[in-house]
């Protein structure tokens, strides 16, 4: 997993997998699931990122695995 964060246009992008995109789906406001030719998600974008989550700094975004 891959995770970007535009501090240009206050995105979020979640990269699941390297699967090409072949179509993106507007989920619910601000949310984008990018989807695979099995109609699987391969990727998440987060738009206006420092609204919806204010208390948190997104350049410091990290993967915990446990």
């Amino acid at each position: 997993m891959r995770i970007h964060f535009d501090e240009k246009a206050d995105a979020l992008y979640l990269r699941l997998d390297d699967t090409p995109v072949v179509e993106s789906r507007k989920v619910w406001s601000g949310i984008v699931f990018d989807l695979d030719a099995g109609s699987q998600v391969v990727g998440i974008e987060i738009l206006d990122v420092r609204k919806r989550f204010p208390r948190s700094d997104p350049t410091a975004v990290r993967l915990d695995m446990a």
